[in-house]
């Protein structure tokens, strides 16, 4: 499915715009890929709620809302709350020593010099610092809805990214949000993980909220 990953790709990072039209000639030119595959690539996102379907022509990227960035952030966090609990209940040591190494890395993204590596390297190490935690939960289910919910929520979340500016303070800040959040998992608080989760996890919802009234 090379067609529908770089598709998806170009419209979380904005290269196709909300409510742009995807034309099939264009968009087979452009990634190389025939009908077929192009369609199906197309069904693919119109179930993810990336693409909508127009009646009897064709395709569009999917409009961007308050309302439903608010609802998809809202529901991703209360779900990885639930989430935390699980994986307090259930993970062992090798959970444990996951997320340690998971965090460590994450706190020494400071020692990378350019400003778009360090962005892109710090966005990698979040993601994988955050699917360590769950993965403790051990349900497959769950985790699925979690991964769809991610990408829902990624188009919102590079809105904020891009206006994210790592300096050393707003670097200390997210680095103190993350290990209060370890030393709660590893104290087994699943009360004080699933609060702090939750807090966590809502921060970016005001400034994409500000970005979308601009627009």
């Amino acid at each position: 499915m090379r067609a529908y990953e770089q598709l998806k790709q170009d419209i979380i990072c904005g290269t196709h715009k909300p409510g742009d039209k995807l034309l099939m000639s264009h968009l087979k030119t452009q990634y190389d890929i025939g009908t077929g595959p192009m369609r199906e690539a197309l069904s693919q996102l119109v179930s993810e709620r990336l693409v909508t379907a127009i009646s009897q022509r064709g395709f569009r990227v999917a409009e961007m809302s308050l309302e439903e960035m608010r609802d998809i952030y809202d529901a991703r966090a209360h779900l990885e709350a639930l989430i935390v609990k699980l994986a307090i209940e259930r993970g062992d040591e090798q959970w444990e020593a996951e997320l340690i190494g998971k965090a460590h890395t994450l706190a020494r993204v400071d020692e990378v010099n350019s400003a778009e590596d360090m962005l892109n390297i710090w966005d990698t190490r979040h993601k994988a610092f955050h699917s360590a935690i769950a993965e403790g939960c051990g349900s497959p289910k769950l985790l699925e809805v979690r991964n769809s919910l991610l990408d829902q929520a990624e188009r919102y979340r590079q809105l904020w990214l891009k206006q994210t500016v790592f300096s050393k303070s707003a670097l200390e800040e997210k680095r103190n949000e993350h290990q209060a959040l370890v030393d709660a998992l590893l104290e087994r608080d699943s009360a004080k993980a699933s609060e702090l989760m939750y807090e966590h996890l809502m921060t970016p919802v005001p400034i994409i909220t500000a970005l979308l009234d601009e627009e």
